[in-house]
C-alpha cells in the first residue's frame, strides 16, 4: 500500500500503523501522535507531511468534521 511515503520500508512502516489502528480502534488523535512519534526517526521523517496524513485518514475511513 502506498501512504506518501519516500520508501517502501516506510510505507510499510505506516501501514502497520494503520493495521494496528484499526484491529485497536485507535483515535485520529492516537494515529497521528504515532506519525509524530515515527517521523523523529531517520529516515521517516516525512510521516508527518500532509500527504502521509492524508492517506493514512482515507485509509482509517475517519470521519469528522475537521481538517487534519
Amino acid at each position: 500500500m502506498d501512504y506518501a511515503m519516500y520508501t517502501d520500508k516506510g510505507n510499510a512502516m505506516v501501514h502497520g500503523i494503520v493495521v494496528a489502528a484499526k484491529y485497536k480502534g485507535l483515535s485520529w488523535g492516537e494515529v497521528y501522535d504515532m506519525l509524530i512519534t515515527i517521523s523523529e526517526i531517520d529516515g521517516y521523517g516525512e510521516a508527518t507531511d500532509t500527504a502521509v496524513r492524508e492517506c493514512v485518514y482515507s485509509a482509517l475511513n475517519v470521519k469528522t468534521n475537521f481538517y487534519i
